[in-house]
Order: C-alpha cells, then sequence, then structure tokens
C-alpha cells in the first residue's frame, strides 16, 4: 500500500541523502497514523540503519546529545526532525528508561520496541507501508492496541500506560481487552513516572474530543484514583433532594460537566471536573431528605490547591485553576449592584472570566439545567457595562501628580488618601472621565 502524502521538502531531502549514502530510512511514528486518518500531519520522525556518527556526517549542521540515538535536524518550525538508529532495548529498572541500549541492524528489532500497534507503522522512501502489527487493521477498528505483550510494554514505560488513553480521548479509540486489563494490572507504576510528565499527558487528555470519555477510562484503567485521587471520593456522593435541580451523584455530575465544557484550556477543563470535589466532605443530610453541601466551594479550592501542588502547576496556572473553583458558585440575580459584580470581576480576574462561564454553563448542563437563563444573559451584559468602570485606583483618568499639583502637597499619605476618596465616588457612580474627576477632587479638603 503506498500513501500519497503531501511531504515537505526537507522529507524528501533527508530520504533522499540517506537513500543516496546507502542506508535505510523509514518514516515511523504518529504521523503515518495520521496521515491514514486524514488529520494535518505536523512531527516527522525518522528511523535508520545509520548510527548517530554516520547521520552527522550526512547532515553536519544536525545535532546530537542524548544517549538513546536520536540526533534532531533542524526545522524551521521549532519542531526539529528526529532520526533515530535502528536499536533494542533491555531491562527498565524504572519503568521509564532502558538499562541497556543497542543499536539494530532491522526494522523489524526497532518497531517491536514501540508502544501501540497504531504508531508502530512505517513508510519506506517511495512511501510503501510497512505494517508488521497489524496496525491498519486497529486503525480500521478504532482500536488501541500495544505491540507484542502489553506488560512488557508498560513495563519498559508506564507513561503509555496513560497515553493509550489520551490517544483514544483524541481520536475517539477504544482500548483493546487485554492491552486495558494490563494496564489496570499495572497501574501503580504510574507513580513512579515524574509528575512533569503525568501532567502533561493529563492535560493533552483534557484538551482532546472526548476529554470526559478519557477521565471514565483512566477511572476504569485505574489510573484515576492514582492521578486524581480526591475525585474518587465523589462518586456516589448523592445530591438528589427537594429544592434541587441535580439529575446526578456529585462524581457523574462532574464528569458530565467536564463533557459540556466548551473550553479547550486544560486547565479550565479540569476546574471543571474537580469544581464540587468538596461535596463529599462538606454533604449533610436532614431527616426531612434536604441535602445540603455549604462552603463546599472553599473546600473545593483548597483540595483544588493541594492538587496544582501535588502535580506542580506554574503558578499562574495554579492561581487560575484556584479562583476557577474556588469562585464558581458566584450569585447572579437582577438586584446584584454593579459593586458586587466588580467584586466578582475582581475575585475570579478578568481575563478568567470567559473560562469561568464556560465553567457555569458546563456546570448547568452536567446537572441536567438549561445551558443558560435570563438571569445570566443579564449578567453577562452587566459584566461589559462594569468593565467600562475602573477596576483601581490606577484605572482613573488622574493620578498622584494630579493630586499634588491641585493640593498643592509633596508626595506621601495624603496623595493615596485623595486617590481613595475619588475612587470610591467613582465606584458609586461617579464617571470616570479627566475633567470631572479633577472638578470633583478640587472640592474635596
Amino acid at each position: 500500500m503506498r500513501l500519497k502524502l503531501d511531504v515537505p521538502e526537507k522529507v524528501r531531502e533527508i530520504l533522499d541523502k540517506f537513500e543516496g549514502a546507502g542506508y535505510e530510512i523509514y518514516i515511523v511514528g504518529g504521523v503515518i497514523r495520521d496521515a491514514i486518518l486524514n488529520k494535518p500531519l505536523y512531527d516527522w520522525d525518522f528511523t535508520t540503519n545509520a548510527t548517530p556518527e554516520q547521520i552527522l556526517k550526512l547532515f553536519p549542521d544536525a545535532f546530537y546529545d542524548n544517549k538513546f540515538g536520536t540526533v534532531g535536524i533542524k526545522n524551521g518550525d521549532g519542531r526539529p526532525y528526529e532520526i533515530t538508529t535502528y536499536r533494542t532495548e533491555e531491562n527498565y529498572t524504572d519503568n521509564r528508561h532502558p538499562d541497556k541500549i543497542a543499536w539494530g541492524s532491522h526494522l523489524q528489532e526497532d518497531l517491536l520496541r514501540r508502544d501501540f500497534t497504531i504508531n508502530a507503522l512505517a513508510l519506506d522512501h517511495k512511501f510503501e507501508l510497512i505494517d508488521l502489527f497489524d496496525g491498519l487493521l486497529d486503525l480500521k477498528n478504532k482500536l488501541i492496541r500495544a505491540v507484542g505483550n502489553p506488560n512488557d510494554r508498560f513495563g519498559e514505560d508506564a507513561l503509555r500506560m496513560m497515553r493509550a488513553i489520551r490517544i483514544g480521548a483524541q481520536l475517539g479509540f477504544t482500548i483493546e481487552q487485554a492491552t486495558l486489563q494490563a494496564i489496570q494490572a499495572n497501574a501503580g507504576k504510574i507513580k513512579q513516572i515524574a509528575v512533569e510528565r503525568v501532567k502533561d499527558e493529563l492535560f493533552k487528555l483534557l484538551a482532546s474530543d472526548y476529554a470526559a470519555d478519557g477521565y471514565m477510562l483512566l477511572r476504569g484503567a485505574g489510573l484515576a484514583e492514582q492521578i486524581l485521587p480526591e475525585m474518587e471520593e465523589t462518586f456516589g456522593v448523592e445530591q438528589k433532594s427537594p429544592g434541587r435541580h441535580h439529575m446526578y451523584d456529585v462524581g457523574t455530575h462532574s464528569v458530565e460537566s467536564l463533557r459540556f465544557c466548551v473550553s479547550l484550556d486544560p486547565v479550565t477543563r479540569l476546574a471543571t471536573l474537580i469544581h464540587d470535589v468538596g461535596k463529599a466532605k462538606t454533604q449533610r443530610i436532614f431527616p426531612d431528605g434536604r441535602i445540603t453541601f455549604y462552603n463546599h466551594e472553599m473546600e473545593s479550592a483548597r483540595i483544588a490547591e493541594n492538587m496544582a501542588t501535588r502535580l506542580r502547576f506554574p503558578n499562574e496556572e495554579k492561581d487560575k485553576f484556584v479562583r476557577l473553583v474556588r469562585w464558581h458558585q458566584f450569585t447572579v440575580n437582577e438586584d446584584q449592584t454593579d459593586s458586587a459584580i466588580r467584586r466578582i470581576l475582581k475575585n475570579v480576574g478578568l481575563t478568567n472570566m470567559p473560562d469561568m462561564l464556560a465553567l457555569r454553563v458546563a456546570d448547568r448542563l452536567g446537572g441536567g439545567a438549561r445551558a443558560t437563563s435570563w438571569r445570566l444573559e443579564d449578567f453577562k451584559k452587566r459584566l461589559v457595562e462594569v468593565q467600562k468602570q475602573p477596576f483601581s485606583i490606577q484605572d482613573l483618568k488622574i493620578n498622584g501628580n494630579d493630586v499634588m499639583k491641585m493640593k498643592k502637597i509633596k508626595p506621601g499619605p495624603k496623595v493615596g488618601k485623595y486617590l481613595e476618596a475619588i475612587f470610591k465616588e467613582v465606584e458609586k457612580g461617579l464617571p470616570n472621565e479627566r475633567k470631572g474627576l479633577l472638578e470633583r477632587l478640587d472640592k474635596l479638603t
């Protein structure tokens, strides 16, 4: 089977140069899978019988700085073309890196060490497909299947367990039964992987088209309780009671909320998934059947902060994550003052508000309610209006220099007090216009 591909000129150059020098070279990896699925083609990877030293003679500008046999050739878009020498690997005591690597002499040796059949396809320089493990059939059947013995593959690299589910969530594929059983048997090994790499796979899953299904597959595989153990307590926590619109227990509601989250930002999607995680600890059931979760958002925020610390979120991500969880219960009603809405904006963060609204709508849909209400739509309109007013003293159309000039005072606390007084009046409705503010300042004593 020959594939027709729109191949970058540099890729053709690499193939021709190896072929001309008498070396074997094959295109390998996800780019073949994506080509067959008619998806955009990004990362072009190659495997060859040439050693790194021989590759560097063909491409003197290439770089080689690791022990795994991969040479990088610069690419204009920032992602290098990676060329790896055929190799075999032995023993994985850390479930991540091989203890011993040996250069191989045949393509099959290299493909045998790859993770899944749909990633173990190869193309020769004429773009003829080499399929040694029925990867094409698994693509047709939408299956993620490990190459060879799945226990061996996950013992070599425990992160492959998450990768299987992440790729499934991205493509809408299911996990082949023996592969799934091996993930379940080896799930505890994920704790041996650096949390940064685990977080990276989790975020890729959350950003996928089937994030909710991917998370449920993580649960079924036993990985979710290793990565997000706090969520496990929410399943089975009942919240149906008189006066409440909820259809599901807390955990199921959370997953359904994730399903409806339109934001593609993984931080927002994770916040959507765990926004009610504190309900497991704050639930109270009364004799008349009422169920309450008072201050659950505060407990959820505390858990979110611990979760972000454990997964080593950068500070900016952590701040956004905790804010979305902490303030997702903001009040929406027709009696709110502009000051109240400004407080919501300050708490959530102006740049976070679109994602907060995405979480709020997902929360409604995940509980069986309609996507929106007239109150929420009115709130959105008022959000636009109140942003025309200043949020802090720094947003005023006058500054400390104006105060010192008009009041004939030197720098000091008095300058700030005048500005604070003006800002309070602006919050109450005084237009933030320079001429009017100066007139009002002139009258202050």
